[in-house]
């Protein structure tokens, strides 16, 4: 059958590194603070002349640069952000004119932290009904301008940065135990949700871009109820268990909440790939930039089977299982 294989990765971060001691010397925090409730050491801030459209082209390349291939042979680009560079028109059509790959499909998906899992299942349904050949799935945010950095419970979480994915469409095994590929995708929302986690602004409403606002303690209870069935339910689909995942690639949120959700699953700390202490939350981008990080260090080899998963403000979560 017509897969979704993941054949080159690529990450960026903007060139500003910015530690806990220096939040510290501006708002009322600490690094214990900090650590203790986040497990994030360090973060990246954008800068002049970067954007979130600057950071994915990067990040794109880069993939690119690792699968082999030329700007050419793509055609379909989804790009998941919740920080584009304009109101309209897409980002991913600023990529696509960045890297010459002009005339095929390119456009952005909003759901937030959960926005790279949402844009692999956009781009795999594609890719298998071929509108395309190949496909780069792109998560990039500049979160930093849209925080209150006054706001000591929410600018302390975020980052910027970004990360992608070259999916190439391939004849594969129908059986999901030994096929490469995107095996199995689930996504949800639920927006009764909304003001537990939302930017208060927008062009329809305030005409502003607004600042983030969000009640951690019960996004916290949510993540790990709804992550912990949404693996699940993509384990069911291709009749696996948690012990079969080789690596678990999370939105890099927070660190407990990275840890409750193995615990509930039942999955051995050793196979969670874990950045969010140097990264911080970068929303869509992180679970992206936390695979480049694994594929390139050596851990996350071919033929090992990843799962990915994201929550995020709407709420929206989601999960894809993938064979590399």
């Amino acid at each position: 059958m017509r897969r979704s294989v993941v054949v080159g990765t690529g990450s960026a971060l903007p060139e500003r590194a910015v530690g806990n001691a220096e939040l510290a010397a501006r708002i009322d925090t600490s690094d214990e603070w900090i650590r203790t409730r986040t497990g994030i050491a360090n973060r990246y801030v954008a800068g002049e002349g970067e954007t979130t459209a600057s950071l994915a082209t990067t990040a794109a390349r880069r993939a690119l640069e690792a699968a082999g291939l030329a700007s050419a042979d793509i055609g379909l680009i989804v790009l998941a952000t919740a920080t584009p560079d304009q109101t309209f028109p897409a980002s991913a059509t600023i990529v696509q004119h960045e890297l010459g790959c002009h005339g095929g499909i390119a456009f952005d998906v909003a759901a937030v932290c959960s926005g790279f899992v949402y844009a692999i299942g956009v781009a795999d349904a594609m890719l298998r009904v071929g509108a395309a050949q190949r496909a780069l799935v792109i998560g990039a945010e500049t979160f930093s301008r849209i925080l209150d950095w006054e706001d000591r419970a929410t600018c302390v979480l975020f980052g910027d940065g970004a990360g992608a994915i070259v999916l190439e469409a391939r004849e594969e095994s129908d059986d999901p135990r030994v096929a490469r590929g995107v095996l199995a995708t689930r996504l949800h929302a639920d927006g009764r949700h909304n003001q537990l986690l939302f930017v208060d602004g927008g062009p329809s409403t305030t005409g502003t871009v607004g600042k983030l606002r969000m009640r951690g303690k019960e996004v916290f209870r949510h993540a790990v109820t709804n992550l912990s069935d949404v693996l699940v339910e993509v384990l069911d689909e291709v009749g696996m268990q948690p012990g079969d995942i080789d690596w678990l690639v999370p939105h890099q949120a927070n660190a407990r909440i990275l840890e409750a959700t193995a615990k509930k699953l039942g999955l051995d700390p050793a196979k969670v790939v874990i950045t969010v202490d140097r990264h911080a939350n970068t929303s869509a981008a992180s679970v992206p930039l936390a695979l480049d990080a694994a594929v390139r260090d050596g851990r996350i080899r071919q033929g090992d089977l990843v799962m990915l998963e994201a929550m995020g403000g709407g709420f929206t979560w989601g999960a894809s299982l993938l064979r590399m």
